[in-house]
């Protein structure tokens, strides 16, 4: 099948149906169907099934063409009690978003309601967080955070851990954080002496934040953390 842009132009929205792709599959021998997301190109050397999608009824009823998927190959007792409008409303997210924060989160919320959470469990701020780790002290033993720039999401938790060459710790530098940010309630007072000692902390102001290791401090051991 010819790869072609299958999103919705306006043309097809106002007769009301869009074409959209199953991928096909041969599990164990038989051929089965899989629902590709609205807009999604056939994959180059695979076989996909084109199948008209009603958009007026879809919006009537709140269900995007995945949704709608979903429900007719999700054959239990749980589907009865999915809050189908909340995940439509996620995996819409998931394909519109351009912020890559609002997609993981949508992600892990969606694949938590199809798991049977409830609406009110996914959606509580630390559901879709995550913890990243940072070394302190490479394994050659040099004096330096790994990574030394690190990304992440807002409601994220760093945790570091004392690999080499310690004690270490982690002061942030009151310069140098968001506006508001109290720089005492996020460094450590001590000091990871031990290997494998850990600090962690949450963030949850977005913003960026430069911090070092106050023994190694003068030896350039500093880096940078970017809350989004």
């Amino acid at each position: 099948m010819a790869e072609t842009n299958l999103r919705a132009s306006k043309d097809e929205m106002s007769e009301g149906f869009s074409e959209h792709l199953d991928l096909e599959l041969e599990i164990e021998g038989e051929r089965q169907l899989f629902p590709l997301l609205p807009g999604v190109k056939c994959p180059t050397g695979h076989t996909c099934r084109a199948r008209n999608f009603d958009y007026k009824a879809a919006h009537i009823h709140s269900t995007a063409p995945m949704v709608n998927s979903l429900k007719q190959n999700f054959k239990t007792s749980l589907a009865a009690s999915m809050n189908w409008e909340e995940v439509n409303s996620n995996l819409n997210e998931v394909v519109n978003s351009g912020d890559y924060c609002s997609r993981r989160n949508a992600m892990a919320r969606a694949a938590g309601l199809m798991a049977g959470l409830s609406a009110a469990s996914v959606s509580k701020p630390a559901y879709a967080a995550e913890t990243k780790e940072v070394l302190m002290g490479n394994d050659s033993g040099l004096l330096v955070f790994v990574p030394a720039k690190l990304s992440i999401c807002k409601g994220d938790t760093v945790k570091w851990i004392n690999n080499k060459a310690g004690p270490h710790n982690v002061v942030f530098d009151e310069d140098a954080i968001p506006q508001g940010v109290d720089q005492e309630s996020i460094s450590m007072s001590d000091q990871l002496g031990e290997p494998g000692d850990t600090f962690s902390m949450s963030f949850s102001t977005p913003g960026t934040y430069e911090y070092y290791c106050e023994p190694h401090r003068g030896a350039g051991m500093q880096a940078v953390l970017t809350v989004a």
